[in-house]
């Protein structure tokens, strides 16, 4: 007899290929942000955010702001903020979002009694309005993301925008989240006309139960990658399994790449544990990037004709812990943009040296280490039954 567990992960894991889509990759702060508002603006009916980090400040202000037009003419607005990353979006903005008649769930609440429940987090960000446009990415709502990070510039990152049928699975994948948030929401499911010539696409989420299929979809590419298994990951933290994964790829003659955080990133410690695996890696063909302009955010996965853009950032942690959402998307035209912008990122980046990361100083072995024996640490934590 099929256990609970069991019957949630078929509920996830099959989520269809769908053809006739249109994908629209948005690589600057000055495109996605202000599409996203455009489409706020312009929406007639509904509009659905599900959305991890929100802080109060100028680009927070711009939003509210838009949701609180869109609601006084009358568009149905509901967000779905986590608990923990929605913590420095300050009372008077809630409550202006809430007076202006837009519904607001929070997931999982912080609270100490909860205990280890405290780490599942929603960190997806995503936003579905009049069912017929989805942004998709690893944006927050912050002025880090859209006025200036540490370096004195928005933190790198990127979104997807959608169009086509498989914005209908991004709208159901809403709203799980919502009746999990404790709101009750049936909405018709649009009938989205395929785009004549378009792109084949498909929904992937990591829903923190049984297994990701998130993981499960980039092994496989990697396992069968010919040409190319490109990585941007911000917190690359990756299992024993998709490093012997990078490995062999790069043994049979796959030109794997990887661009990571350099010395400007918002957990240093992170990076630190990363950095623990990168000598074995190069030394089976893997080259890495460390990205320097800013603060690397974005998540892409690039192997071969196949792309996959999103929130998730191809940890431990992630697949254990949070729920995530990705675009997968199978285009010619939409690879070769993905990938140029890749490339552009790789020449951005200093390419780490096989021969002399050996001899890195002492201190940064160090710093290695301590990490590391935190995150292996961390990473025995049971996550808790949902």
């Amino acid at each position: 007899m099929p256990t609970l567990a069991s019957k949630r992960d078929s509920a996830i894991a099959n989520w269809p290929w769908r053809e006739g889509n249109r994908f629209i990759l948005l690589e600057a702060a000055g495109q996605y942000f202000e599409r996203m508002i455009q489409a706020i603006d312009d929406a007639r009916t509904r509009i659905l955010l599900e959305m991890y980090l929100v802080e109060s400040g100028a680009l927070a202000s711009r939003f509210v702001d838009a949701f609180e037009r869109a609601a006084q003419r009358g568009v149905a607005v509901r967000l779905v903020l986590d608990g923990f990353g929605s913590l420095g979006f300050s009372k008077a903005d809630r409550e202006r979002l809430t007076a202006a008649g837009v519904e607001l769930r929070i997931y999982n609440i912080v609270h100490l009694r909860k205990r280890l429940h405290n780490f599942l987090r929603d960190h997806r960000k995503l936003m579905v309005v009049d069912s017929a446009v989805a942004f998709v990415g690893g944006v927050g709502l912050t002025d880090q993301f859209g006025v200036a990070g540490p370096s004195g510039t928005p933190w790198r990152d990127l979104v997807v925008e959608i169009h086509g049928p498989v914005v209908a699975d991004w709208q159901e994948a809403f709203l799980r989240t919502w009746r999990r948030s404790g709101g009750e929401l049936s909405l018709p499911p649009p009938s989205l006309d395929s785009i004549p010539g378009g792109a084949r696409g498909r929904v992937v989420l990591s829903e923190a139960w049984w297994r990701s299929e998130l993981a499960n979809a980039v092994a496989r590419r990697l396992g069968t990658a010919n040409k190319r298994a490109w990585i941007m990951s911000a917190y690359f933290v990756p299992s024993r399994r998709f490093r012997k994964a990078l490995r062999r790829a790069a043994r049979r003659g796959v030109d794997v790449r990887l661009v990571v955080p350099g010395s400007l990133t918002d957990h240093p410690i992170v990076r630190q544990a990363a950095r623990r695996f990168y000598g074995k890696l190069l030394r089976n063909g893997v080259r890495i990037f460390e990205y320097q302009p800013r603060v690397l955010h974005g998540k892409m996965t690039i192997c071969d004709d196949w792309v996959s853009v999103g929130s998730s950032n191809l940890d431990r942690w992630s697949f254990k812990w949070n729920l995530e959402g990705n675009q997968e998307i199978e285009d010619a035209a939409f690879v070769n943009a993905a990938a140029a912008v890749f490339a552009r990122d790789c020449e951005l980046s200093v390419e780490l040296d096989p021969m002399r990361w050996p001899q890195r100083a002492w201190v940064d072995r160090l710093q290695e280490r301590f990490a590391g024996w935190l995150d292996e640490r961390l990473d025995r934590w049971r996550r808790p039954r949902l």
